[in-house]
């Protein structure tokens, strides 16, 4: 990957950088909050701007990503969140899905599972 040129990124509440200026994304440890995510610091200034923003959504609009990258991880996040909701399906519901509607929570829960570890 590399840093998009030229490029303004927005930091939040109407802080823009541009993209080849940033030095160091730092997500701010202490008192973090609302308004207080991550340091971005820039060339030729001493002190970092505070953004609202999370490091990593900062981090992907610097810089330039295939498509097909952006897509893959989307795609793992949502089969992550779908692995989670599945296994939180009490076992009535995962009978009655599998017995009167042909769906194995079971099964889909380890193809995901499988997806995810490869």
């Amino acid at each position: 990957m590399k840093i998009q040129s030229q490029v303004l990124v927005h930091l939040g509440f109407g802080k823009y950088v541009r993209s080849d200026q940033v030095t160091a994304v730092i997500p701010i440890e202490e008192e973090r909050g609302p308004g207080r995510r991550t340091f971005v610091h820039l060339q030729a200034q001493s002190d970092p701007i505070i953004a609202s923003r999370a490091e990593d959504t900062i981090v992907r609009d610097l810089v330039q990503e295939p498509r097909e990258v952006t897509q893959s991880r989307q795609q793992q996040e949502i089969l992550q969140d779908l692995l989670v909701d599945l296994t939180n399906v009490n076992s009535t519901v995962r009978r009655i899905s599998r017995d009167e509607g042909g769906f194995d929570i079971e099964r889909f829960e380890r193809r995901i599972r499988e997806v995810l570890e490869n």
